[in-house]
């Protein structure tokens, strides 16, 4: 049994959280809803009356937290981890962050004798809940072995990319291809129906050849039922396609595609769609289609 102090209990942190249970660790969690920690402690976990106390004593820190100031506040800030984390603790952070923003939070960490890890996941809600994340982890190769029984956890695959950092520029990438995924797909539905193709056999056959793709095969469904409460909010994609466009300015690299579809995703959070799943772009290409009747009428989003 390990003592792990987990900083965020929401859509992925919360089932996170109950999979280390589940695994036979002490949790204490800490959120700054305290209805998220009702959950924990209804599956055993302990709640932590404030972050210092999730933190002192944990063998272990988990951070699953929305943006990059969220992050930089609870480990560097006063009362946060670096303040009250016994040297030599592991300091996983789960969130997706900026990548620059992670290696300085990985070295002011290591100034304090911790062990930082940048973890992100990828999966979704449906992943969370059944411990089948993929996780790419940034750090030292060392602490990505200790880290292993508690990243095993959550996730089905787990693998060690590189330094500091590292793990926030693949998951950058992940978003990107999601994006991209998502959007094509949107448009391939709108495309579809304007034909009057039976989706539900085109969808099967598309899966089984080299269209076919994890978003496919976990967003269509959602997206021709117009299901769109939030596994992953648009808001926290907009947020993510932010960094993408960000990480690649600096590095000089072009990802025109890119830059499109987080123009997409800005738009549909500005006509007040933020708090959507991100398979909600299918309203998107509706709408720039000129389609506000028929198969795929745009839902409600007051």
């Amino acid at each position: 049994m390990t003592a792990i102090g987990f900083i965020g209990l929401g859509i992925m942190g919360a089932p996170m959280a109950a999979n280390l249970l589940s695994a036979g660790h002490d949790v204490i969690g800490f959120d700054r809803s305290p209805a998220r920690t009702a959950g924990l402690a209804n599956r055993g976990g302990r709640v932590a009356a404030n972050l210092a106390e999730a933190v002192r004593g944990s063998e272990v820190v988990v951070t699953m937290l929305p943006d990059s100031p969220d992050v930089t506040a609870v480990v560097l800030g006063e009362g946060g981890v670096v303040a009250n984390a016994a040297p030599g603790t592991l300091v996983i952070d789960m969130s997706t962050i900026r990548p620059d923003v992670s290696r300085g939070i990985a070295e002011r960490a290591r100034q304090s004798a911790l062990r930082p890890l940048d973890a992100p996941v990828s999966g979704g809600e449906s992943a969370a809940v059944a411990g089948a994340l993929s996780i790419m982890v940034g750090g030292e190769p060392a602490d990505f072995a200790a880290a292993q029984p508690i990243a095993r956890a959550m996730g089905s695959t787990v693998v060690h990319v590189g330094g500091d950092g590292a793990g926030q520029t693949v998951k950058a990438a992940n978003q990107l291809i999601v994006a991209g995924n998502i959007e094509l797909l949107a448009e391939a539905m709108v495309f579809l129906a304007a034909h009057g193709v039976d989706r539900s056999a085109a969808l099967k056959v598309l899966q089984g050849g080299l269209a076919g793709s994890t978003v496919l095969a976990r967003k269509a469904e959602g997206m021709a039922e117009r299901r769109f409460e939030p596994g992953f909010r648009i808001d926290l994609h907009h947020k993510d396609m932010g960094i993408v466009l960000e990480s690649a300015r600096a590095a000089n690299v072009a990802i025109p595609l890119a830059s499109h579809v987080a123009d997409l995703i800005a738009s549909l959070r500005a006509q007040g769609g933020g708090g959507l799943d991100h398979s909600a772009l299918l309203l998107q290409v509706e709408r720039l289609s000129g389609l506000n009747d028929g198969p795929f009428a745009p839902a409600r989003t007051d």
